[in-house]
């Protein structure tokens, strides 16, 4: 053996039954692209993925609960990437499946496990898809052999080497695929969010995912309290298939200072299917709070990713006109899933952008101290808006 190789564990920590076949095809993973994986998710090549990551999958909770449309969630980094999947599950569920708003209501989430399984694997690949700029995407799974030999700079996990890549140019034959598979990401020891998140690097590749990045940064994770967790340009990763590290609209030539920039900042350029809201009480008492542009806040589907304090949560709507047309505005119903273990049911908002009553309140010249923080949330995309909380 080569001083400069590492011995290779002789055991996959996958569960036998969840690693595939070599005779499956596809490609198996190269040394560079091992390396260019740690390079952009931690900016290095001896950082792994810690047991919080390792441990987390897709999985729904129980069936034919009000909630059956849910996917468990984990409290470490790995939720933001679960958080964006379940918004597309909504998504699929309530738009996808069913053509016309008639009878649209929230037993339309209700499902089974075959329901679960192919909403899952729709919002997955149609991730990917976008990720691909709709042209090509790569799914990675495990096979049982090492495809390469490690270096003394590379630290092994025993996973990642592991990986075979295969590459689709229809988006139909992506979910087929992903549905085939479904259990490399639902089931306990399969890192299911790992092996997406592998997927999604692979398949916007690396060159472009560089030219997102645009040196605002380097890597897509960063280090909190112990934990890697989604940076902003992770998070628009999923949304939209791009990695702009900025929230705003479009690009910015010039700066706070009315100067030109030296590098444009690249924000999100395109409506996605689901939208992202974002309010921070820290970030607003510091003045340092991002301005979330039209591109995120009016996706095409009623279904928003919310960053609230820090928190992440899902908040739609059964009412596919609420993103098209403005008289449906008025006044509306928003349903909030939490991810919390504890929520039983989806939570029932009423919105009224005309009322005001918060306005003429002795509150609103101290409005950001008094409100919920989902409240302020929401008022972002409805200025002004009465927010009612129903049991």
């Amino acid at each position: 053996m080569s001083e400069t190789q590492q011995p290779i564990p002789p055991v996959c920590s996958i569960p036998r039954r969840l690693v595939i076949s070599p005779t499956l095809g596809g490609t198996p993973v190269t040394p560079q692209l091992t390396e260019s994986f740690r390079r952009i998710l931690f900016g290095g090549t001896f950082h792994v993925f810690n047991y919080e990551w390792r441990k987390s999958v897709f999985q729904f909770r129980q069936l034919n609960s009000e909630l059956s449309f849910a996917l468990e969630m984990d409290t470490g980094g790995a939720q933001a990437v679960q958080m964006v999947i379940q918004a597309r599950v909504i998504k699929h569920l309530l738009f996808s499946r069913q053509s016309s708003s008639d009878g649209r209501t929230l037993t339309s989430l209700i499902t089974g496990q075959r329901d679960q399984e192919r909403a899952l694997a729709a919002a997955l690949s149609e991730s990917l898809w976008l990720a691909g700029q709709e042209v090509s995407t790569t799914v990675t799974l495990v096979t049982e052999d090492y495809c390469i030999t490690p270096h003394l700079d590379y630290k092994l996990d025993n996973f990642t080497e592991r990986l075979q890549l295969f590459t689709f140019k229809e988006k139909e034959d992506v979910s087929k695929f992903i549905l085939e598979h479904i259990q490399s990401f639902t089931e306990e020891r399969s890192h299911g969010v790992i092996l997406f998140l592998y997927s999604l690097i692979c398949s916007r590749t690396v060159d472009r995912l560089q030219e997102d990045l645009n040196s605002t940064t380097s890597h897509l994770l960063h280090l909190r309290l112990g934990d890697f967790v989604c940076r902003q340009a992770l998070l628009n990763l999923l949304v939209t298939g791009r990695a702009s590290p900025h929230v705003f609209n479009g690009t910015l030539y010039i700066g706070e200072d009315g100067l030109p920039l030296d590098r444009p900042l690249q924000g999100v350029l395109t409506r996605s299917d689901v939208g992202y809201l974002h309010w921070s009480r820290e970030q607003m008492e510091r003045g340092r709070l991002p301005q979330v542009g039209s591109m995120l806040k009016t996706p095409r589907f009623p279904v928003w990713l919310c960053s609230v304090d820090n928190s992440l949560s899902v908040m739609f709507s059964l009412n596919l006109s609420l993103v098209s047309d403005w008289r449906t505005e008025r006044r509306f119903h928003l349903f909030l899933c939490s991810g919390m273990s504890a929520q039983q049911t989806a939570a029932r908002l009423t919105v009224d952008t005309h009322s005001h009553h918060w306005e003429a309140s002795e509150a609103y010249r101290d409005s950001e101290k008094t409100f919920p923080s989902l409240d302020m949330t929401i008022r972002t995309k409805w200025d002004g808006a009465a927010v009612i909380w129903n049991d």
